[in-house]
């Protein structure tokens, strides 16, 4: 499977990370996150494969975030409920969102990455 990396079009970290793709020679599939969220089953997937808290997969700095004020009701909700917030928005998902067959990696991390390119 080709590496995909979900990404919003004006995110400045989304354009680092697929500058650094493009430069390392790297072939993916870029998936615009906002107008393909992922799906409640993806993410499920996505967060078991990462072995990583679900929290991370939150854009705990973006706007809908704080609108939602999710930092005070994430404790509060179900596993669940979480995965049917992230897949309600992309906007909710940290992004960028590197999926390989090596593993997940939200965030851009040029260390990370390069460890799931392999």
């Amino acid at each position: 499977m080709k590496p995909v990396i979900l990404c919003y079009e004006k995110c400045t970290t989304c354009k680092k990370a697929l500058k650094w793709v493009e430069e390392s020679g790297y072939e993916v599939q870029i998936r615009p996150i906002k107008e393909e969220n992922p799906t409640v089953e993806e993410l499920r997937q996505w967060h078991k494969k990462s072995g990583l808290p679900l929290k991370r997969f939150f854009n705990t700095s973006g706007n809908l975030y704080k609108e939602m004020k999710l930092k005070d009701r994430l404790p509060g909700l179900s596993e669940e409920e979480q995965y049917q917030l992230l897949a309600m928005d992309g906007m909710l998902v940290k992004r960028p969102l590197l999926i390989t067959d090596q593993g997940i990696c939200p965030g851009f991390s040029q260390e990370e990455w390069e460890k799931l390119f392999g």
